[in-house]
């Protein structure tokens, strides 16, 4: 069993409610070894496991993954069938355990393109775990935060031709109400493997203050303790949302 998580608190500070991660290298890592990609793509199921670990013992309230966005159904056949195998083996294999720990797990994002079968493990997945009140796993598949804004848009849209809303009413929080996670703080701090910088369309509404760390190991090489000294860093930052540092100071007074 791994030592427990544990990081140093500057006063005044606490670890972030929500936690974002582009898990990306898995491919990189997998060539690095002289594998198959899905190799990669199994290697880093272990690194999820962690972090999940990581963020129970912190006491992190929500973590968010990018496994699966709208555009990677672009990637090879075979890489795409076996990341849908491997998908639905840790569904499988890993969601008794979340149970057993009171974690909730939920899949978002466009579940209709998956086949029946994947579908079925999801919901079963979902259901198990739904009244679970510890951490939240939240694992994006078939996602992209274009897609998200749009289905919000339709959404409000429909109830405008029903004739419970009129335009006027569309506002940022009545917007954001329809968005996937809206019932979950914004993500605090995104973190991102394998040394890219960038946000490939992950959360891009949900994110908009967010902190961001880079990290330049690749997935399957993150764990918890890769996690904290993300956290860490995290900690060090000032967080203002508009305002300035004199403003921050005078309310902490």
């Amino acid at each position: 069993m791994s030592e427990k998580l544990q990081i140093s608190l500057p006063a005044g500070k606490a670890v972030p409610k929500h936690i974002a991660i582009i898990m990306d290298g898995n491919n990189r890592w997998a060539k690095k070894h002289g594998k198959g990609s899905l190799s990669g793509h199994k290697a880093g199921v272990s690194s999820v496991r962690s972090v999940v670990q990581g963020c129970a013992e912190l006491g992190v309230e929500a973590l968010t993954l990018f496994a699966f966005s709208s555009e990677n159904w672009q990637r090879p056949e075979l890489e795409v069938r076996g990341l849908m195998e491997l998908f639905a083996l840790a569904l499988d294999r890993e969601v008794k355990k979340l149970h057993k720990h009171n974690i909730r797990l939920q899949v978002i994002g466009d579940k209709s393109r998956f086949s029946s079968n994947l579908q079925k493990k999801i919901a079963k997945a979902e259901a198990l775990t739904a009244y679970n009140t510890g951490l939240v796993v939240n694992v994006c598949a078939n996602y992209g935060g274009k897609w998200d804004i749009v289905e919000a848009a339709k959404y409000f849209a429909r109830e405008c031709v029903e004739g419970r809303r009129h335009p006027d009413d569309l506002n940022e929080e009545l917007l954001g109400s329809y968005i996937s996670l809206y019932d979950l703080p914004p993500p605090d701090l995104c973190i991102r493997t394998a040394g890219e910088q960038r946000v490939s369309n992950f959360l891009i509404w949900q994110m908009a203050y967010s902190e961001y760390f880079f990290s330049d190991l690749l997935w399957p090489d993150f764990d918890k303790y890769a996690l904290g000294a993300a956290i860490q860093s995290y900690l060090t930052r000032e967080r203002r949302f508009g305002r300035t540092s004199e403003q921050l100071e005078a309310d902490n007074a």
